[in-house]
């Protein structure tokens, strides 16, 4: 649908719902800009003029300065006029002004050549731009003319002054409109140096507060800098001689210098920066101090400049109106000086309406409101022309709040209507576009969007849309059936769906359409877990000098990529640590090192992912051993009591718990400082309990939850006075011992409770009948008293007292003791005895006398000895060790039963009663016998399987029969699992059979066997077996073998219940006529190692069990093979024939030899017997070529019969040559062919094989060179 903006016209459109749009903008020179968005797709689009450049105010210093500029925008491209000072004014009609017009672009500038011909141009212009939609105004423009400030010529000052006063140097600005800046220099261009004492005013001036006399100079010079003419002027240099004093400097009170006076008013409009100045002498120099009087000093607006002589207000505010003080206060006095600073405003928006697109027939409210000091009064122009200057119009009218409504507007109420808000200090305006115009609608979001949120979040769904009037969307989505019914939906006026605490049941697609068109798009939205943190932070307490580890753990969704972890301290953030290592950052924890006072704070721990954030924070106090008490004071003494006070330490960030009081004896330190009391750690006081006679030093210690703070400083020596005994010892009693002796002792008392000097107990006693009341008294230091004579266990009186020389103890009870014990002096009498069945009897005898116990009776002794078994012969008892057993009764028992004695023995019995001293004497000995018993199971029971389905058990008797044995009871039954399989009996009447042989068992099953012995009293205790017969074995299967480099390992499963099968394992190489046979194996081993093989060969195995193979495999052994042995010289016959004849020379020297030495020659074999035995003489393998030996041990043979030596004296069988482990001529004589000495010292040492044409081959040695036990034979 084509653009309606018909100019002009009063027709209303139809189809459309008249609603106004508030139009965003994207750059936004001026509220009166209409942004039409870049994707919004129509072509030759108008739109009425915006100014892009105010034209702005200017002083014209000279004719360069002089230009004029506005431009605008807009389409058609606007037409720009002005006007001076309200009057219209044509710049191209001048003849002194040229002029610049471009597309959207006005300017002009003189062509004069003289200043003074650029007044006639001073005064206010205004720049308007139109086109055919309307009209825009720019803002006020100023033009002024001015002179540049010049040089002026000033007289040279030369200013003396008197060490201590004050002084001001002039400076003298030239006028200008332009406000200078000062620079107070000397002759080199260097800043005087200025403090509290020397300022520069707001005039220029110089401000000495008083002269010292190094202020003495004549090149102070003012230096005036206008920044505007970029000039620099400087005036005449002035000479200050300050001269010295003759006398002290006099002191003296601030005085006010500039301003002068005690009151000063400053005005001031809004947004400016105006400074409230303050220079004051004196001496000594007074500091200066600013103070609001009427609120608060705004402290982002204010600041103090000029070392405090100045207080300046920047963007100041009608807020910062009131009254302000300048304080000056030196030691002589204190100045006072008041400002009333009053603040006034230019006119500012408070309220604009932007501009904005309309359809016909809406009804359009144009709000301007505007503040300022005075209030500003608000007029309306409608493209540059004033409302009351334009035709009456009943639908255009002005609200009291100077509000411009616009009802019914249709395409002819399309202008630029001006706001314009002025009062006495200047004026504002606003062009406020209204557009009338249909647009046909267009979504301008992209379909298909994605949102991806976390749960709990906020959305915004977008579907920004634009058109006049402005299109009406809804949304809808599958998953709901009305969003507005849901609060957390708020559908927004630019067309976006804006979702509140997003959950996952809001997961999903929702469809946003332009109402009366087929329009829309799709959005999806994606709900993700929040991130949460699981271990948060804790309040970590932790001691200086510690290392505190904060833990974040959290959980984030898995779709999102792993979060940032950011710590912050106290909402700062937190770094790695470089050098000092002070921070640490390990995964989800916060490691901080040594930590320090500076440490303590917030810690924050924030998991940040793409979509959301997470944050929890955790607390470091550092806490440690609190500071020890101070300045113990005694207070309140009494009897034994005193109040001790202190006052508490530092807690460093731990309450104390409890304080601890200790005290030490000053007369005996022998236990040192002691515990006396624990008070509750809010009390800094307490009342101790004390003993007498004490000389007391206090301290305190406190206690939190880190520990113990050191001991205070020590109290003053409090002493208590002397007392009597307050107490008695304790726990009095006998431990007489010994007969005819009274030993009384007691608990010793604490010296703390003797209460004062010469302390000592008095003992009192006296017999319990017999004596009379009399006590006998007795004194002591110490326990025990010892009274000899008094009789065997007599009961006395006992009472001890604490004395000491201020009195007695308190009167003790008496109780009761005895003189010590002797034996029993005789035996019970008509002990009885009653057989309750075999192994139980009852044994009564008669209570004894108590006189006779001679000590506490402290039961009866049962002595019962068993001789042996009833069964047996004399002899047969006689080698059986007899056994005594001792049965101890309580002193009030006289009967007992006694079990667990032996079926079928003998046994003896008697009684006697016993004390602490001993036993009495035994009463007459009582034999009596055991009935017969049941046996106990047999010792042993051992099974054997003859055949697979025989069971042979073999057992021996029990070793306790107790009665005579008649025979054997066995039962046996198959093992299933149901458990319930018939049981089967045999019965044995011969006790002497040993073994016994069950057939037709059933070879697939196990059995349980109980076997049980019998004698007459019945079937004893049964042992048990479990078995199976053994099946006949067959070879292994399922072997495996493992090659190594000169080995292979084989092995199998053995069979269990399977007889052993030995077999044979043949090994041999291709092409090889020997194979080797290990030795027999049995089948029961699961493993074997084959050894001796060659690296890197090929090998045959078969497995042989009674000449027949049973399995057969190959295998090759690792590492590199070995270059088998050629063919050599040792197989030729001329070889063999030249060694026999060595060997029968060999023989007629060791004949020679075994002569000399039966004819009586000696020689010792100790040097050969310790020599180290030859390589080549070392015996070799039985697996590999048969058994070879050294011909040293056939040697030792032969010595072995006789130690005696032929060779003593014989050079030939001197030590060099029958050193057969050397190099002899013998060895010389035999190593003639090099290839056979090296077979025989390799041999199969080395994990070789031997060739079958090797001359050390069996078949060889005995078709060819014979082996070494054949030469020496």
């Amino acid at each position: 649908m084509a653009p309606r903006q018909q100019v002009g016209s009063r027709r209303r459109s139809s189809g459309f719902l008249l609603l106004p749009i508030l139009l965003s903008f994207a750059v936004q020179p001026s509220r009166a800009t209409i942004h039409f968005p870049s994707n919004y797709h129509i072509s030759d689009l108008k739109k009425p003029p915006v100014i892009t450049t105010q034209p702005e105010s200017v002083t014209v210093f000279s004719v360069e300065d002089l230009v004029m500029i506005c431009k605008a925008s807009g389409n058609p491209p606007p037409i720009f006029r002005w006007t001076k000072d309200g009057e219209d004014f044509d710049p191209g009609a001048d003849p002194e002004l040229e002029v610049t017009e471009r597309l959207g672009s006005f300017a002009f500038y003189t062509l004069s050549n003289t200043v003074d011909s650029l007044k006639q141009y001073q005064g206010k212009y205004v720049c308007y731009a139109s086109n055919e939609l309307g009209t825009a105004v720019s803002d006020e423009a100023t033009l002024k003319t001015d002179v540049p400030p010049s040089q002026q010529k000033d007289k040279k000052v030369h200013v003396k002054s008197e060490e201590g006063s004050s002084i001001v140097l002039k400076c003298n600005p030239p006028q200008s409109s332009m406000e200078p800046i000062i620079h107070w220099m000397d002759w080199q261009l260097r800043h005087i140096q200025l403090s509290e004492r020397v300022v520069v005013g707001k005039d220029g001036n110089l401000y000495f507060a008083h002269l010292k006399t190094t202020d003495s100079r004549n090149d102070y010079t003012c230096n005036v800098q206008y920044l505007a003419t970029r000039t620099i002027l400087a005036k005449e240099p002035v000479t200050l001689t300050v001269n010295p004093s003759n006398s002290v400097v006099r002191n003296r009170r601030p005085h006010m210098m500039r301003p002068t006076g005690s009151h000063t008013t400053y005005h001031a409009l809004r947004g400016q920066t105006i400074e409230l100045e303050c220079i004051v002498q004196g001496y000594p120099t007074p500091k200066v101090s600013w103070v609001r009087k009427d609120g608060e000093m705004s402290e982002s607006r204010t600041s103090k400049e000029m070392f405090d002589r100045r207080l300046r207000f920047s963007n100041i505010s009608e807020s910062d109106a009131g009254e302000y003080q300048c304080l000056a206060e030196n030691s002589q006095g204190k100045l006072v000086h008041t400002y009333t600073l009053t603040v006034e405003a230019g006119p500012y928006w408070t309220k604009e309406t932007a501009s904005m697109l309309y359809a016909p027939g809406e009804n359009v409210r144009l709000d301007c409101q505007a503040e300022g000091i005075p209030t500003p009064v608000i007029t309306w122009t409608i493209n540059g022309i004033p409302l009351s200057s334009t035709d009456k119009d009943s639908r255009r009218t002005v609200t009291p709040s100077s509000s411009l409504v616009l009802k019914d507007v249709n395409f002819g109420d399309t202008a630029i209507y001006q706001c314009k808000a002025s009062n006495k200090h200047g004026a504002i305006l606003s062009n406020i576009n209204v557009y009338v115009i249909e647009l046909p609608p267009q979504i301008l979001t992209e379909d298909g969007n994605t949102y991806t949120v976390t749960e709990g979040q906020k959305v915004l769904l977008e579907c920004d849309s634009f058109g006049s009037p402005k299109p009406k969307v809804t949304w809808t989505s599958g998953s709901a059936s009305s969003l507005l019914a849901d609060s957390r939906m708020n559908p927004l006026t630019t067309g976006g769906l804006e979702i509140f605490n997003v959950t996952h049941d809001d997961e999903g697609f929702y469809t946003c359409s332009v109402q009366n068109t087929n329009q829309s798009i799709t959005a999806e939205l994606e709900v993700l877990n929040r991130t949460v943190i699981l271990s948060p932070p804790q309040a970590l307490k932790v001691q200086p000098g510690q290392t505190a580890i904060f833990t974040c753990l959290s959980l984030v969704d898995p779709k999102l990529a792993s979060p940032l972890i950011q710590w912050r301290k106290n909402d700062q953030k937190l770094f790695a640590s470089g050098n000092d290592l002070k921070y640490t950052l390990e995964g989800p924890d916060l490691i901080i090192s040594d930590t320090k006072a500076d440490d303590e704070g917030n810690y924050t721990c924030q998991v940040i992912t793409n979509l959301d954030m997470a944050q929890a924070t955790g607390t470091l106090t550092l806490h440690d051993r609190p500071d020890p008490p101070g300045l113990l004071q005694l207070t309140q003494p009494k009897r034994r009591a005193v109040n001790l006070s202190w006052i508490p330490g530092s807690q460093h960030n731990s309450p104390v718990i409890e304080y601890v009081i200790e005290f030490e004896d000053q007369v005996s330190n022998e236990r040192g400082w002691e515990e006396l009391s624990r008070i509750p750690g809010d009390k800094n006081h307490a009342s101790l309990s004390l003993w007498p006679f004490m000389s007391y030093r206090f301290r305190v210690i406190a206690i939190n939850e880190v520990g113990k703070s050191t001991p205070s400083k020590p109290s003053e020596i409090y002493n208590t006075a002397a007392e009597a005994p307050d107490k008695n010892p304790e726990d009095v009693r006998s431990e007489s011992t010994d007969p005819d002796t009274l030993v009384i002792t007691w608990e010793e008392m604490d010296k703390r409770d003797f209460n004062g000097p010469d302390f000592k107990y008095r003992i009192l006693w006296r017999r319990v009948v017999g004596s009379g009341p009399d006590w006998h008294p007795n004194y002591t230091t110490e326990p025990p008293l010892v009274i000899s004579k008094i009789g065997n266990f007599s009961a006395f009186e006992i009472k001890v007292q604490a004395v000491n020389e201020k009195g007695e103890g308190p009167e003790p009870d008496p109780v009761i003791g005895y003189s010590g014990e002797n034996i029993p002096l005789e035996a019970p009498m008509n002990v009885g005895i009653a057989t309750l069945n075999s192994t139980a009897i009852r044994v009564t005898w008669a209570a004894i006398e108590r006189e006779t116990v001679r000590g506490h009776l402290l039961g009866y002794k049962i002595h019962l000895s068993r001789f042996g078994s009833r069964g047996h012969h004399r002899a047969r008892r006689a080698r059986e060790l007899s056994t005594t057993v001792i049965v101890e009764t309580g002193a009030n028992e006289e009967r007992k039963v006694i079990g667990n004695l032996r079926p079928y023995s003998r046994y003896g019995l008697t009684v006697s009663v016993f004390n602490s001293k001993g036993d009495g004497p035994p009463s007459e000995m009582m034999s009596f016998e055991t009935e017969e018993g049941v046996p106990h199971p047999p010792t042993s029971l051992a099974l054997d399987s003859p055949s697979e389905t025989e069971m042979t058990l073999r057992w021996t008797p029990p070793s306790q029969p107790n009665g005579i044995l008649i025979g054997y009871h066995l039962q046996y039954q198959q093992i299933v699992e149901s458990d319930d399989s018939p049981m089967q009996m045999e019965k044995i009447d011969d006790p002497t059979i040993s073994h016994l042989t069950l057939k037709g068992l059933d070879r697939h099953s196990h059995y349980r066997f109980y076997l049980k012995g019998r004698t007459a009293a019945g079937d004893g205790e049964a042992i048990m077996r479990e078995g199976a017969t053994t099946l006949d074995g067959v070879p292994p299967m399922n072997i495996s073998v493992s090659p190594g480099e000169n080995f292979v390992n084989i092995s199998w499963v053995a069979k269990k219940r399977h007889r052993n099968v030995p077999f044979q394992i043949q090994y041999f190489k291709k092409n090889d006529a020997a194979r080797k046979k290990t030795e027999r194996v049995d089948s029961s081993q699961p493993f074997y190692q084959l050894q001796g093989l060659r690296p890197g060969s090929h090998y045959h195995l078969h497995f042989i069990h009674s000449n027949v193979t049973f399995f057969q495999t190959e295998i090759d052994t690792e590492g590199t093979g070995m270059t088998e042995m050629q063919p050599s010289i040792a197989t030729q016959g001329w070889f063999i024939g030249l060694v026999s004849a060595i060997v029968l020379l060999l023989l007629l020297l060791l004949i020679l030899c075994f002569v000399r030495r039966n004819k009586g020659g000696k020689y010792s074999v100790k040097d050969k017997e310790e020599g180290p035995m030859d390589s080549e003489a070392r015996p070799m393998k039985d697996e590999t070529f048969g058994e070879y030996r050294s011909l040293e041990s056939d040697l030792e043979e032969k010595r072995t019969a006789s130690q005696p030596s032929l060779c003593e004296e014989s050079k030939l069988c001197s030590q060099d040559n029958l050193n057969f482990n050397g190099s002899s001529v013998l060895t010389t004589e035999i190593n003639l062919d090099e290839s056979l000495a090296s077979q025989f010292s390799r041999g199969p040492s080395e994990g070789q094989e031997v060739p079958d044409n090797s001359p050390l081959n069996g078949a060889a040695a005995a078709n060819g060179l014979p082996n070494q036990a054949t030469i020496l034979d």
